[in-house]
């Protein structure tokens, strides 16, 4: 599907690149408008936009099947640096600049209080890792990696000194096959990272007093593109947020641009992402993702301004940092919260 009518015309020369009589007539249809930005409540709180049956209500899952299929296909392939998952091993390193710009920019960054309170239902830390994490009263990071897939980003958080403990959840069985063998290799991670088969939503519900079981760090990776409902998406993962830690993110904006990028070019042309991986009606625009947050008093209140940063891919050189394109492709957002429930 495009995105404007002017690529409508690039059909004909697509179609002498791409052979899949499905993906030309996908290519040439009608697109569909964006949502403007004043669109109502009701609509925001299930998707910011929709090429799916909005009136369907949303399920206790933000999981899609097709999605979980579509990646476990892939698991074989998620520690091949050169595979199906390259380019999410290249992002990697900006992965860690990110949050590392996001926790320097405030001096109200939560580190971890550390306690011998196990009274919620999470996975707790390993006694090695507690006795590890308590020596010289050092107070370090606790870390919740959803989406975690084969675990790239969650293996290299646990390898951080800083790091107490990695929980990284993902719905995908074969993929978190992938990540616990892959984890085997480095017996040094078994103490901080914990894998776990789950949603978000099936995670245990916190308590606010709970502070210190919540987390430091809540990342969400090349997830929320993936999702049916992003915005009830962001209501469950907001609980899991300690105050004074951030969320972070990546996704892809919903433009003309990124279309070309990361669905023609990426996924037909030059064959660097698995066919499939990206529905281009499902990307998030970096005002809309913004906008959740903003969006009432009470959000205002309980979290702080977001921080964006865009990135391109360069071929032969990775991915770069480019300011101002958070609004046409790849971006990453964090956003640190501010305040408990019950302010």
């Amino acid at each position: 599907m495009l995105p404007s009518s002017p690529l409508r015309q690039l059909a004909p020369k697509i179609a002498r690149r791409v052979r899949n009589p499905r993906t030309i007539a996908r290519l040439a249809s009608t697109p569909q408008c964006f949502a403007p930005a004043t669109a109502s409540p009701s609509v925001t709180t299930q998707r910011w936009h929709s090429s799916h049956d909005s009136s369907r209500p949303p399920s206790s899952s933000s999981v899609n099947p097709d999605e979980i299929s579509h990646f476990n296909a892939l698991a074989a392939t998620w520690w091949d640096p050169h595979g199906s998952s390259r380019a999410l091993h290249l992002m990697n390193p900006l992965r860690h600049d990110f949050i590392q710009t996001c926790r320097s920019s405030s001096p109200t960054s939560s580190f971890t209080v550390l306690t011998e309170d196990s009274g919620d239902e999470l996975p707790s830390p390993s006694p090695e890792a507690a006795t590890h994490s308590t020596t010289a009263n050092v107070q370090k990071l606790r870390y919740l990696d959803i989406g975690c897939g084969g675990g790239i980003f969650a293996e290299s958080a646990a390898r951080l000194p800083t790091t107490e403990s990695v929980l990284a959840i993902d719905p995908s069985p074969g993929v978190l096959a992938i990540a616990r063998s892959h984890a085997k290799k480095d017996p040094s991670l078994s103490p901080k990272l914990t894998y776990l088969s789950s949603t978000i939503e099936s995670l245990p519900t916190l308590k606010p007093e709970a502070v210190e079981k919540k987390f430091d760090v809540v990342s969400c990776f090349e997830v929320i593109e993936h999702v049916d409902h992003p915005a009830l998406f962001l209501d469950h993962v907001a609980k899991f947020v300690k105050p004074g830690g951030w969320l972070v993110m990546s996704t892809i904006a919903r433009t003309w641009t990124s279309w070309f990028t990361t669905n023609f070019m990426a996924e037909h042309v030059l064959g660097i992402v698995p066919k499939g991986t990206h529905d281009w009606n499902k990307y998030i625009n970096e005002y809309e993702l913004r906008g959740y947050f903003e969006e009432t008093e009470e959000k205002r209140r309980f979290w702080g301004q977001p921080r964006a940063m865009g990135v391109v891919y360069v071929p032969g050189l990775g991915w770069k940092e480019v300011p101002g394109s958070e609004k046409v492709g790849n971006y990453f957002l964090g956003v640190q919260r501010l305040a408990s429930e019950d302010a």
